[in-house]
């Protein structure tokens, strides 16, 4: 999450309706927190960690084999991966 805090900011410089109430030529701090809505990754990784079991090498192979990419291929990418960092 993200935050920001602007001490003795000019209430004049404040929109119409957060000036409402206060008093003109005073200063004010304002405060604004702000986050990214939960991304589709994050749902999903709360449900797989929340439903965690141990999995089977034929469980394994099974979810390997419906996501349409091969143990050579997956290896690869990670690898491929792994090296990134190493240049």
């Amino acid at each position: 999450m993200t935050r920001i805090v602007r001490e003795h900011y000019p209430v004049e410089k404040l929109p119409e309706d957060l000036r409402d109430g206060l008093p003109v030529g005073a200063t004010v701090t304002v405060t604004v927190e702000g986050g990214s809505p939960r991304q589709p990754f994050d749902v999903r990784l709360d449900q797989i960690l929340h439903d965690a079991r141990p999995v089977g090498p034929s469980e394994a192979r099974m979810r390997l084999a419906r996501s349409g990419v091969s143990a050579t291929e997956a290896v690869a990418r990670i690898r491929a991966l792994r090296d990134e960092w190493d240049r």
